[in-house]
């Protein structure tokens, strides 16, 4: 009770366990408005994450569970260079969108393969053990995934933004 999870990357507080184990969360309006959480139901499946802590090793990228917004799924599947994830991303995200940067797709920190701005779209290579450990594999085009940029590009953009001389 009262523990921070990472449901699909939308930092949620732990309201109740029933029974059986399962994590009853409250979803307040802003979280509602910016994320896929208004269209889960009981079949659902998600991904999972505890907080980290400051013992926690960080095998990836600093990510906080503060979802900016809903991307869908334009193509997601093996090609010739493996298996790729493009993602349209509504416009006012683009700005922290950056080739080889990261961004946090349904909870899973990852890197962009590419940068289609004149689309308003990212391109992601996905490992093997991504696709088995994760959602990923199963989304379709026209998917809602939530999308967090990396919060040190961010920062970087709100400063130079409102701060710069």
């Amino acid at each position: 009770m009262g523990e921070s999870v990472a449901v699909s990357g939308c930092c949620l507080t732990v309201a109740a366990i029933d029974p059986t184990g399962i994590l009853e969360f409250d979803a307040v309006p802003e979280s509602l408005s910016k994320t896929t959480i208004g269209s889960w139901r009981p079949e659902s499946r998600v991904n999972l994450e505890h907080a980290a802590t400051p013992n926690t090793l960080l095998g990836g990228h600093v990510v906080q569970g503060h979802v900016d917004g809903v991307g869908r799924v334009v193509s997601n599947g093996s090609g010739g260079h493996g298996w790729t994830l493009c993602i349209e991303l509504p416009a006012a995200l683009m700005e922290y969108a950056t080739p080889k940067g990261s961004m946090c797709v349904d909870g899973v920190s990852l890197t962009l393969a590419a940068v289609d701005v004149p689309r308003h779209a990212v391109e992601i290579a996905l490992i093997p053990a991504t696709l088995d450990q994760t959602t990923l594999a199963s989304l379709k085009p026209g998917d809602g995934v939530n999308i967090e940029c990396d919060a040190m590009v961010k920062a970087v953009v709100h400063w130079l933004r409102n701060y710069r001389p």
